[in-house]
């Protein structure tokens, strides 16, 4: 994660999971937060098309300035990184998003697509394609008011380099209501994984787990497991995560860890301490060990992103300038999924918003069925309209004409 983006993707976050709540979930914030850098992108790329306030409105919810989320999405998106796909999309109706001016195409980043809108048939497989097959359905449905549709897809599937041990679901302690539901948890094995206990300001005291992947090509991905005391609200410890994430790719110990000789012996809600005389070769004779106990996890969920605080609405506006279209209402979801366990991890997500026409207001329709059932006349006029739009001299002429007074049954070679 690149510094520049680390504190507004951090308050982002804070908005999307206060928006979804404290139920069991997974989300990406990133991928919400890639597509509205990308509407500003192409906003950014022509000011003028786009209302002043839907662009202030982008900037807010970014965090940042567009030309800065641009430059950061960029980064991102055209460095892929080799533990985790990333697309992104832009697609419009054929024959429209042509309009005015064209340079969004030049301003967003090089590997995102762009092209006419696909069927749903074609989103499914687009979201599936990138998703490595994790996410098999594209989070929105496509219908005839779609004038353009914006996407990003995030995933990943790793090994962790040490995988766990197994542990009998007591060790998570006679208090977890998840000790009596079931029998086996991971235990963190002896080396290569990093645990702590940090003070926080916003949570009080944490326990922190970061579990590495294999590294690929000098790149890796770390897992970071946050915990505090049950009373705490989720977004806080959420948010605490995203704080102590900073360090978590350097390997750091976070700021605030507690000695565990500063903390008294026995249990809490959060760890059981001990103390037994052991050889060390600790300079000062006062050895600390960690492990960690949780349970294996999986979640698959649906948002919606619609919430202004998300920033979606001011997205449409923006990105409908741009591309000079109609635009009078949007949808954005994503739908993300992840799976926790022994030798692993793997998450994807993919995000979509679509830019819609209204629906004209209701009305009365009257439908005239013509019926030439008595003498009628019939002109044939000829037609006469050349490659270059020009008429020759036969258009519009009356060829023919006739009174129709004796009409004929339908012969049977044309039922």
């Amino acid at each position: 994660m690149t510094t520049d983006l680390h504190g507004p993707l951090r308050a982002y976050a804070e908005r999307l999971h206060a928006t979804i709540g404290d139920r069991h979930h997974v989300a990406s914030p990133l991928g919400a937060w890639l597509l509205l850098a990308l509407s500003g992108a192409a906003a950014d790329s022509d000011p003028a098309t786009a209302p002043e306030t839907a662009l202030r409105a982008l900037a807010e919810a970014l965090g940042t300035d567009l030309t800065s989320a641009t430059e950061v999405a960029r980064r991102l998106l055209d460095a892929p990184h080799p533990l985790v796909a990333s697309a992104t999309a832009l697609w419009h109706l054929q024959g429209r998003g042509t309009d005015g001016t064209t340079g969004w195409r030049a301003a967003l980043p090089a590997t995102t697509a762009v092209g006419a809108l696909p069927d749903q048939a074609g989103l499914d497989a687009w979201a599936r394609e990138h998703t490595d097959g994790l996410i098999e359905t594209f989070p929105l449905k496509v219908s005839p008011d779609v004038v353009f549709a914006l996407a990003s897809a995030l995933a990943t599937r790793i090994s962790w380099a040490d995988p766990f041990e197994v542990a009998d679901a007591r060790a998570l302690g006679p208090g977890s209501p998840w000790a009596r539901g079931l029998r086996r948890v991971l235990r963190s094995p002896s080396h290569g994984h990093r645990c702590a206990i940090v003070t926080t300001t916003r949570a009080g005291d944490v326990i922190v787990h970061a579990a590495p992947a294999q590294a690929a090509d000098g790149a890796g991905l770390v897992v970071l497991s946050v915990a505090a005391a049950p009373q705490v609200p989720p977004a806080d410890v959420l948010t605490v995560a995203y704080d102590l994430s900073t360090g978590a790719a350097d390997g750091a110990q976070p700021a605030g860890s507690r000695s565990l000789f500063d903390l008294p012996l026995g249990e809490t809600p959060l760890w059981t301490l001990s103390e037994e005389r052991v050889r060390t070769r600790s300079r000062d004779g006062r050895e600390e060990r960690h492990n960690a106990v949780l349970p294996c996890w999986s979640a698959r969920s649906e948002h919606d992103l619609s919430a202004e605080p998300l920033g979606f609405p001011a997205a449409t506006a923006a990105l409908a300038g741009a591309l000079a279209q109609p635009v009078q209402a949007f949808e954005a979801r994503q739908v993300a999924m992840a799976r926790f366990g022994r030798y692993g991890f793997e998450a994807a997500a993919v995000t979509g918003m679509f830019g819609l026409t209204s629906l004209p207001p209701e009305g009365v329709a009257r439908t005239a069925e013509l019926r030439f059932g008595h003498p009628y006349a019939v002109v044939a006029v000829a037609t006469d309209t050349r490659a270059d739009g020009a008429t020759g001299p036969w258009h519009g002429v009356p060829v023919f004409s006739a009174w129709v007074a004796d009409p004929e049954e339908l012969p049977d070679s044309a039922t």
